[in-house]
């Protein structure tokens, strides 16, 4: 996957996520969860991207950058 389409995969993301959250008022125990997962996945997708970034500013191959566990992404310091 190259930058592009993680970076529409994120905007696709960020989209469905705004749509749940303006319908607030609404949420079912589904959206919830979907909501849930969304920024699950939006972090994975943002650590991924930043993997590749940083590979190419230090002169490696992008494409070896990995997608990590979810529980990998969350563990993290910001």
């Amino acid at each position: 996957m190259d930058d592009k389409s993680i970076l529409d995969h994120i905007n696709e993301l960020a989209v469905e996520e705004h749509r749940l959250r303006q319908s607030h008022a609404t949420h079912t125990s589904d959206d919830r969860r979907r909501l849930e997962l969304i920024e699950r996945e939006l972090d994975q997708a943002w650590d991924l991207l930043r993997q590749r970034r940083a590979r190419s500013e230090f002169g490696e191959d992008p494409d070896d950058a990995r997608e990590r566990s979810v529980d990998e992404v969350e563990g993290y310091l910001q």
